[in-house]
């Protein structure tokens, strides 16, 4: 079982949802001991935007790019090559100013390429990246589950079902501002739900 942990925390190690999410590998690496686990900060890494420029490498012909072209090709390839490699997606998401983290943003914007990892058909978009979990850890200071404010966990569903990623389980903790009771009581519950996550 290969797991893509993915942290997008700007407080790294210290982020609540660092925590939560490297709490999930422990337990996902329990249940099952021959896995192999690739984890990155985003928060800690300068992740272009996706831009003109690399549109325009991945556009042109691999013979005719520049090197600076070619670099930018070979990092993108890179991002989508390490979620073809996984069959487990983690991410750890805080919810920052009603949003994703930017870091993950840019780092996702890499990931939908047509004839790669989806494709238009006669009957719609169809994802590649098929046979997928995912594992989303949210962390948020106030309360904002299946509310008009919480635009995360619908964008990100919504984006993973594009490339084929229909598995997805959301693991939330809310309320994390709201004083330390309430602080508290969040992150133990959701470590208790991650207790309880086997994988075949």
């Amino acid at each position: 079982m290969n797991i893509l942990h993915i942290e997008s925390s700007i407080f790294a190690n210290d982020g609540v949802s660092s925590q939560l999410s490297r709490a999930l590998i422990e337990q996902l690496t329990q249940s099952n001991h021959h896995s192999q686990v690739k984890s990155r900060q985003l928060g800690a890494e300068s992740i272009p935007h996706f831009d003109g420029q690399v549109l325009t490498a991945l556009s042109t012909a691999p013979e005719q790019r520049s090197e600076q072209q070619q670099a930018l090709a070979d990092f993108a390839d890179q991002q989508i090559e390490a979620v073809q490699w996984a069959d487990i997606l983690v991410l750890g998401m805080p919810m920052y100013n009603f949003g994703v983290p930017s870091a993950l943003k840019a780092w996702l914007d890499y990931l939908a390429r047509a004839g790669v990892t989806f494709r238009y058909t006669e009957s719609g978009p169809e994802g590649l990246l098929k046979n997928k979990t995912a594992y989303i850890v949210t962390t948020r200071g106030g309360r904002y589950k299946n509310s008009d404010a919480d635009s995360q966990v619908p964008f990100i569903k919504t984006f993973l079902a594009f490339l084929g990623i229909e598995d997805v389980h959301i693991i939330y903790a809310e309320g994390l501002n709201l004083g330390e009771g309430e602080r508290q009581q969040a992150i133990d519950q959701a470590k208790n739900e991650i207790a309880t996550i086997v994988t075949a």
